[in-house]
């Protein structure tokens, strides 16, 4: 029986070992993927992200004791950033998940982001595909916190929460461009904390000045998801069946909000299938992947092709400023031709 089957059959081991594969690359990962593809689709993803310090992994404890309550099966993929120096990463999230510890109703993965821009490792995406495949409902991504390269996310996730706290800095932090555009729902974290109202206030502010609200991916320029209107209380709109961010507070270390922040989730997932964004934003979500793989499989021919001492010799060139970057790959791949 191979690992894929075994995954299918329940068998944590093998799930474990399959992850592992995935992460890593390796050809028993990439065939335990596509043999597992056909199986995937069911999961309802959702995405964590804010920055540092706002409570992300403490929420997502708190999301998965909620959902579990409600009898779901539960993954959590943790992503941690990298060293730039050393490679290493922490892998510390699940500190904060101790709850958690012992359900097999959940499955928690931590990985690194491995230099990846968006603090999202390409191995995310096959890592999230093992888990649906093996029959979990609800995937929770916490994201590193990276800043605007965060949108990444949004391309990942059918559900994407953006958490802000109160008192780390100016108000203004939450406005730029990339954080609040990405956001399906928003929640002031750390609610019992002085600020929260103003932190509110601000967030409300620029939803209004969205409004109305689209949230377009776009592909080779053209949107996949048409415009999204709502309604500025957060939720959906009576007129036009569209959405706006709600704003939900949350105190994650007691559990407060909690379950108005479950039901928004719920809500959203249930407006995506109503209104057929669930199957575009699916579409959109393979398209990024399908050139995501493009690129790796392009640039490794590539670099099977090209000799190592012509391409030190191109570099070369380029570091004398005889040729530019351009100039010196189009004069490799005219030679390859």
């Amino acid at each position: 029986m191979s690992l894929a089957q075994s995954v299918l059959s329940g068998d944590r081991l093998a799930l474990a070992r399959l992850l592992t594969r995935v992460e890593n690359d390796t050809p028993e990962g990439r065939a335990g993927l596509d043999e597992l593809f056909p199986h995937t689709g069911g999961a309802h993803l959702v995405g964590i992200t804010g920055a540092p310090g706002t409570g992300k992994s403490s929420l997502v404890n708190q999301l998965a004791l909620s959902f579990r309550k409600q009898e779901k099966r539960v993954a959590i993929v943790a992503v941690d950033p990298s060293s730039p120096f050393t490679g290493g990463a922490v892998l510390g999230d699940r500190v904060r998940m101790r709850d958690l510890a012992g359900d097999a109703g959940v499955f928690i993965r931590s990985m690194a982001t491995r230099g990846s821009l968006g603090g999202l490792a390409q191995a995310t995406v096959g890592i999230v595909q093992v888990f649906d495949a093996a029959g979990f409902e609800v995937i929770l991504i916490e994201t590193v916190g990276a800043g605007q390269s965060e949108v990444d996310i949004a391309r990942l996730a059918h559900t994407t929460l953006v958490v802000e706290a109160p008192g780390l800095g100016d108000d203004i932090q939450a406005i730029k461009a990339g954080i609040l555009e990405i956001a399906d729902i928003l929640v002031v974290n750390k609610a019992d904390r002085p600020g929260v109202d103003s932190t509110e206030r601000a967030l409300k502010s620029m939803l209004d000045l969205a409004h109305p609200v689209a949230k377009v991916f776009m592909h080779h320029g053209t949107p996949l998801v048409p415009p999204i209107f709502g309604v500025q209380n957060g939720g959906m709109s009576e007129g036009q069946g569209g959405w706006i961010p709600p704003i939900r507070r949350t105190v994650a270390t007691d559990g407060s909000g909690l379950p108005e922040l479950v039901q928004s989730i719920e809500e959203h997932a249930q407006h995506l299938r109503r209104s057929g964004d669930w199957s575009r934003r699916e579409r959109a979500r393979l398209e990024a992947e399908f050139e995501l793989l493009l690129q790796q499989m392009l640039l490794a021919r590539f670099h099977a092709a090209v000799a190592e001492t012509e391409l030190a010799v191109m570099l070369d060139a380029v570091q004398g400023r005889k040729l530019s970057p351009r100039a010196a790959l189009e004069k490799l791949m005219e030679e390859e031709r």
